[in-house]
C-alpha cells in the first residue's frame, strides 16, 4: 500500500505518533474504556449481566473465591444436590477474581463485584486495539493504525462483547483471534509464529469456539512454509507454542470434568490431537526439505496423520462436539437464536452484521491483489482468507459475526488509506473533511443501522417488543430481589432464568442452558409441555417446592407454541392446579410464584 503523506500535521508529530503507537493506543483505550464505565454506570450498578453465560461467569468466580477448590467447575445451586457441569475454564475468571480482590479492601465486597464486571471486559479491548494497530500498520501504513480504533468503536456485536458486564469469554478469543491476524502478519517469522501459537493455546484453554480459526492459521503457517522456506523459525516457533502452550493450558486450568474424553473443551481429546499437529509441524520445520513439492508433500501427510489419528482415537467427536440427544438438539439446541443462520434473522438484525465483514472483505481482496509484488502479500492474502471464512460461517451460524466484524478491519481500513490522500489534500479541506466523515460512515458499515433507524426497515412486531420486554423485566434485580424474602429454596423455573436466579438470590434451580446437563434441560421442557400431572412428577424429583414463571418470556413462547394444551400453555391460559398454590411476592414483580404441594 502507497503511504500517503498528510499536510494537516507537522512531520514531527508524525513522526512521535509513528514511533509511540502503542502507548497512545493504551492512552486511547483508557479513555474508551473511562467513557464506557461512565455511560454504563447505571447498569453496572444493578448488575446487568444480560446474557445467562455472564451470570453464569460470576457463579463461577463466587465459587472459586468462596471456596470451591481450583479443578471443580460444578455449579451446586443448579440440579442440586448433584450439581451442574460447567465446561469452561478458569482462565477467564482470573481477572474477574483479581478485580474483585483488588476493590473488596476499598469499596466492599457487593460494590467490588458489581464493579469487576463493569471493568473486566474492557482489559481484552487493550489486547484487540494494539493488535489491530499491528496490523495495520504492516499491511496498510505505519500511521494507519488509529482506523482501527475507530472502525473497532463502530462495529455492532463485536464491540459488544467488550462492553462493561460483559464478562463471559468472548472478549478475550476475540482478542486473541485478533492477536493471531497480527502474528500471520508479523515480518519477524519466530516472533509472529510464537504469537500465533500462543494465542492459539490461550484460545483453546478458554473454550473450543475459534477452533475453526485456529486450524486455518496453521494450516496458513503451513502453506507459507511451503511456499518459503526461509519461513522455517515462523514455523518451528508457531509448533513449540502451540504445543507447550496447550499443554500448560491443560494441566493449569482444565477441570476435573473436562479430562474425560470429551469433544468440547480442551480435554484430553484436543489436548493430544493438538501436541501431535504441533510435534509433525516441529519436525517439518527441522527438516525442511529444499523442494517445495516435497515440503508440500510433508505438510499433507502430517496433516493426515493428524485426521487419522483423530478419526481412529476419537470417533464420537467427530459429530457435533456437544454430543447432545436428538431429542434435545430438536427441543433446545436448534432454538438458539445465535446457532441460526445469518439469513434466518430479521433483516434489522442481519444487515448490519453483515454489512462491515462484506465492506472488509472487498477491501482485503483489493489490498491482496495491490500487494502480489509486495512483501504485505502474504499478509493480505492471509487477511482476506479469514474474512471468507468468517463471511461464509456467517450463513452457519450468525454467532460468527464478531469474529467476522474484528477481520474485516483490516480490509476496510485499506479502502479508507486509499482515499486518503485526496482528504489530506490542503485545497477545500471543510468540504474534504465532510467527505472523510461520510466515507468513514459508509465504509464502516455504520450507515447500514442509521438507515434502518431512518427508514424503520422490518421493525419489531408488537408481540415481539411484548416478548422481549417481558424478557428484559423479569431478569432484573428489582423483579427478583423480592424473593430473597423467602427462606432459600429450590425453584422450579424456565431454563433461561435458572442463572439469573441464583444470581441474584438465594435460591437454587434446576436447569440452565448448558449442554452437558440435558437431562435437567429435558426435565424442564418435559414438566412444561407435557400434562400437569407430569410437571407435578417432574418438579417433585428435583426437590423444588416453588413454580416460578415470567409471563411472555422468550422462552415461554416456546412452550405454549409446541403445546398448546401442556402444562404451561394451560398455566399461562389462567387454569388452577389443586396443588399449585399461588404466592403473593413482595413489591411489584412480573414473576409469578406458586407453592409446589
Amino acid at each position: 500500500m502507497t503511504h500517503p503523506r498528510t499536510h494537516l500535521l507537522p512531520v514531527r508529530v508524525q513522526a512521535l505518533i509513528d514511533r509511540h503507537w502503542v502507548r497512545l493506543t493504551l492512552l486511547a483505550w483508557l479513555g474508551i474504556a473511562i467513557w464506557y464505565v461512565w455511560q454504563r454506570w447505571a447498569a453496572i450498578q444493578w448488575l446487568s449481566l444480560g446474557d445467562t453465560d455472564d451470570n453464569m461467569r460470576l457463579m463461577q468466580v463466587r465459587g472459586w473465591l468462596a471456596g470451591q477448590g481450583w479443578f471443580d467447575l460444578t455449579n451446586y445451586r443448579l440440579d442440586p444436590p448433584v450439581g451442574f457441569n460447567i465446561h469452561w475454564s478458569r482462565l477467564v475468571d482470573l481477572p474477574i477474581a483479581g478485580l474483585i480482590v483488588l476493590l473488596r479492601p476499598i469499596v466492599g465486597g457487593v460494590e467490588a463485584e458489581k464493579l469487576a464486571c463493569g471493568i473486566a471486559p474492557l482489559l481484552p479491548m487493550a489486547i484487540t486495539l494494539v493488535a489491530l494497530g499491528a496490523t495495520l500498520r504492516r499491511l496498510v501504513a505505519p500511521l494507519a493504525w488509529p482506523l482501527g480504533i475507530a472502525l473497532f468503536l463502530a462495529t455492532t456485536v463485536c464491540l459488544g462483547m467488550f462492553m462493561p458486564d460483559r464478562i463471559d469469554h468472548h472478549g478475550w478469543q476475540l482478542a486473541m483471534l485478533a492477536v493471531t491476524v497480527a502474528g500471520l502478519c508479523d515480518p519477524r517469522g519466530a516472533r509472529g509464529g510464537a504469537l500465533v501459537g500462543i494465542a492459539t493455546a490461550v484460545s483453546l484453554t478458554i473454550g473450543l469456539e475459534m477452533l475453526p480459526y485456529a486450524a486455518m492459521a496453521g494450516g496458513i503457517i503451513a502453506l507459507t512454509w511451503v511456499w518459503d522456506a526461509g519461513e522455517r523459525p515462523r514455523l518451528a516457533a508457531y509448533a513449540l507454542s502451540l504445543g507447550g502452550g496447550a499443554a500448560a493450558g491443560f494441566a493449569l486450568f482444565a477441570s476435573i470434568a473436562n479430562r474425560a474424553l470429551r469433544c468440547d473443551a480442551l480435554t484430553p481429546v484436543w489436548l493430544s490431537t493438538v501436541v501431535l499437529a504441533g510435534g509433525l509441524l516441529l519436525v517439518l520445520a527441522w527438516w525442511s526439505p529444499r523442494h517445495p513439492g516435497v515440503r508440500l508433500a510433508a505438510a499433507v501427510v502430517a496433516g493426515g496423520v493428524v485426521a487419522a489419528f483423530f478419526a481412529l482415537a476419537f470417533p464420537q467427536c467427530l459429530g457435533r462436539p456437544e454430543q447432545v440427544t436428538p431429542e434435545l438438539y430438536q427441543s433446545w439446541l436448534a432454538n438458539v437464536r445465535e446457532a441460526k443462520p445469518i439469513y434466518k434473522h430479521p433483516l434489522r438484525v442481519a444487515i448490519p452484521i453483515a454489512t462491515l465483514p462484506i465492506i472488509g472483505l472487498i477491501g482485503a481482496i483489493l489490498a491482496t491483489w495491490r500487494a502480489r509484488r509486495d512483501r504485505a502479500l502474504v499478509g493480505w492474502a492471509c487477511v482476506a482468507l479469514f474474512g471468507t471464512f468468517a463471511a461464509l460461517m456467517l450463513l452457519w451460524q450468525v454467532r460468527a459475526g464478531p469474529a467476522a466484524q474484528l477481520l474485516a478491519i483490516p480490509g476496510a481500513a485499506a479502502l479508507i488509506w486509499l482515499m486518503m490522500p485526496w482528504f489530506v489534500a490542503p485545497r477545500f479541506w471543510w468540504a474534504k473533511a465532510a467527505a472523510a466523515a461520510a466515507a468513514f460512515v459508509l465504509v464502516s458499515g455504520s450507515f447500514a443501522q442509521l438507515a434502518i433507524g431512518w427508514f424503520r426497515i422490518d421493525p419489531p412486531k408488537p408481540y415481539v417488543q411484548r416478548v422481549n420486554r417481558a424478557t428484559g423485566r423479569c431478569l432484573t434485580i428489582p423483579a427478583m430481589a423480592p424473593l430473597n424474602r423467602w427462606p432459600a429454596q429450590t425453584m422450579f423455573t424456565f431454563v433461561d432464568l435458572g442463572p439469573r436466579l441464583i444470581t441474584v438470590t438465594h435460591h437454587r434451580a434446576v436447569a440452565g442452558p448448558y449442554h452437558r446437563n440435558g437431562d435437567a434441560i429435558l426435565d424442564v421442557h418435559h414438566a412444561f409441555e407435557r400434562s400437569p400431572e407430569a410437571a407435578r412428577a417432574i418438579m417433585r424429583r428435583h426437590g423444588a417446592t416453588i413454580l416460578l414463571v415470567c409471563p411472555n418470556m422468550a422462552e415461554s413462547t416456546n412452550y405454549r407454541a409446541k403445546a398448546p394444551n401442556g402444562f404451561y400453555a394451560r398455566l399461562a391460559r389462567g387454569e388452577r392446579f389443586d396443588w399449585l398454590v399461588p404466592l403473593a411476592i413482595p413489591g411489584k414483580t412480573p414473576l409469578r410464584a406458586f407453592r409446589i404441594e
